[in-house]
């Protein structure tokens, strides 16, 4: 069962991990004591043997090799290829958890679109809901040692509706108990129910024959999804699935949940390459190896350097011993979620707690609403739930409105500057810009169309500059009808920008072989429009139109 300790470290304190050092369940004692109690033996072992079996020149001999272990050994990088190696495998345990197939998105959306109040209706909303449970007892059966255990052929999972048929799986009609799952016939219709057998738990003995019946050699863990989908088409058929959108969105559902199954297979079959887990053990079993030899002490008369104390227990490599081995067992532990560890997954109850929930969710609660009433706060503009004494301080904390609102500026730097060095208007600029720009190309003279797009963009652009001298101008308090003679028009159409009113647009020669032709001519003609007022610059499209 999985340890949680969650409700132990909420709040930061001086000392908070520290409770969690006296766990004796999920810990790391209980993990490593006895590859801890294996090392010191050795240790023990070797250091009696040096100091009481050992002749003087084998005890030289070994205090060489001592030195030569100690140099050596820390060439094995085992913090570089355990880090990595616990990294890859705690972020595999983790998607693991996510690809839990889990039964809650799904049962909404039966319980919102396979509609009917009858025993017909809850029959289908039960039977899709079972198929969806089936489907994960199958997988989890094929990946979990705890699963199997529980069922470890069909007939258990068959059979475990008979050992509980006292919970809710049967459905009282009449007085007497039926069977609530569909007895499929020959034409693929749901028939009539049926009480010559106990309700099923997850599995009909009709569905078993069609399961095993189907040649396949591979997992079929995917043969209630597809019986839910042909369950749910017949639903829409029979119009307890109104409408298209309905069945897509509970189809949809089951693929996601299908899908989570799907993932369990395949990381069960798709293990974490050998080779880095061979890699690393090799490299933690052969550092603590040479740790063996490399950490004994040594005689100090001999005068061997960083050899000046003699300690029988060496607390600092078994510390180190902890440490790294204890982070193996972490991957060892985590590897593979789905065994019997303290920590793995609780398949058994998650199996449980689903099948309960969506059957829940399905059939007692569908169509189960409470009456509708006002809420406290209807006529409040800003409604807000109250506080406790314990949480009232939390009451007078301003809300957060983002980091940049505490930052206050001087007065003279929230004033806006002109840019420097600008003495020409900005459509003027823009307009120079565009003619660099675009250069005029071969056979396209100023007076042409390019010049005249140019000429419009000169136009509105300066239109727009000039907007904000309107108010100043002599023409903008006059009474209406009354249109005084100023040099608003002027100003804002230049002189040198204007152009004529029609203005005949020659496509130069085409050269072709045969006979010269002559150029075309195109004569503007009139617009339907009226004329608009000379401060109101024209579209482009306008423009355009009069050249066509």
């Amino acid at each position: 069962m999985t340890v949680t300790y969650t409700a132990r470290v909420a709040n930061a304190r001086f000392g908070g991990f520290s409770q969690l050092l006296l766990l004796w369940r999920g810990s790391i004692y209980k993990l490593l004591w006895r590859e801890l109690l294996c090392f010191l033996g050795l240790y023990m072992a070797l250091s009696a043997a040096y100091r009481f079996v050992l002749t003087e020149g084998q005890k030289r001999y070994f205090e060489k090799l001592v030195i030569y272990c100690d140099q050596y050994a820390s060439l094995i990088p085992v913090s570089f290829v355990l880090g990595f190696y616990v990294n890859l495998v705690v972020h595999r345990w983790w998607n693991q958890y996510l690809c839990m197939p889990l039964p809650d998105a799904l049962m909404c959306v039966v319980s919102g679109t396979v509609h009917g109040r009858d025993e017909r209706g809850r029959l289908y909303r039960r039977t899709l809901m079972r198929y969806a449970g089936l489907s994960a007892v199958l997988i989890l059966r094929s990946v979990s040692t705890a699963v199997f255990k529980r069922f470890p052929t069909i007939d258990h999972v068959v059979e475990a509706g008979e050992a509980g048929a006292g919970s809710g799986g049967r459905v009282k009609t009449e007085g007497r108990v039926t069977n609530p799952t569909p007895h499929p016939r020959k034409d693929g219709r749901v028939g009539q129910m049926t009480t010559d057998f106990a309700p099923p738990g997850f599995m009909t003995r009709e569905e078993r024959k069609k399961f095993e019946n189907l040649n396949s050699s591979y997992n079929k863990y995917w043969v209630p999804c597809v019986w839910f989908s042909n369950l749910a088409a017949q639903a829409r058929r029979e119009g307890r699935i109104r409408d298209n959108s309905a069945l897509k969105l509970l189809l949809e559902e089951l693929t996601v949940f299908r899908g989570k199954c799907s993932m369990l297979f395949h990381y069960d079959w798709i293990s974490v390459p050998l080779v880095y887990t061979q890699v690393v053990t090799i490299a933690v079993y052969s550092y603590f190896l040479a740790c063996l030899i490399g950490r004994q002490f040594l005689d100090p008369a001999q005068g061997y350097k960083d050899h000046n104390l003699d300690l029988f227990v060496p607390v600092f490599t078994l510390l180190q011993f902890f440490f790294y081995a204890g982070w193996l067992k972490v991957a060892e532990q985590l590897i593979n979620p789905f065994g019997e560890d303290d920590d793995d997954f609780e398949t058994n109850f998650l199996i449980d707690r689903n099948f309960q929930v969506s059957m829940l969710a399905v059939d007692e609660m569908y169509d189960d609403l409470a009456m509708l009433e006002k809420d406290l706060y209807w006529d409040s503009s800003e409604a807000r739930a109250p506080y406790t004494a314990a949480t009232a301080f939390q009451k007078q904390q301003p809300s957060f409105q983002g980091s940049t609102f505490d930052i206050t500026l001087a007065k003279e730097d929230m004033q806006f500057q002109r840019p420097d060095g600008v003495d020409v208007p900005l459509g003027e600029a823009q307009g120079d810009f565009l003619q660099r720009l675009l250069p005029l190309g071969q056979g396209m003279t100023a007076g042409g169309l390019l010049g005249r797009r140019l000429s419009l963009l000169r136009r509105k652009s300066s239109c727009v500059s000039e907007a904000s001298t309107a108010a100043s101008c002599a023409c903008a308090g006059a009474p209406d009808g009354a249109v005084p003679e100023c040099g608003c028009e002027d100003l804002l159409l230049d002189s040198g920008l204007r152009e004529p009113e029609a203005e005949l647009l020659t496509v130069p020669e085409l050269s072709a072989p045969g006979p010269a032709s002559e150029p075309f001519t195109t004569v503007p003609m009139p617009s339907s429009r009226g004329s608009a007022p000379p401060w109101l610059p024209s579209p482009i499209g306008e423009e355009e139109e009069s050249l066509a």
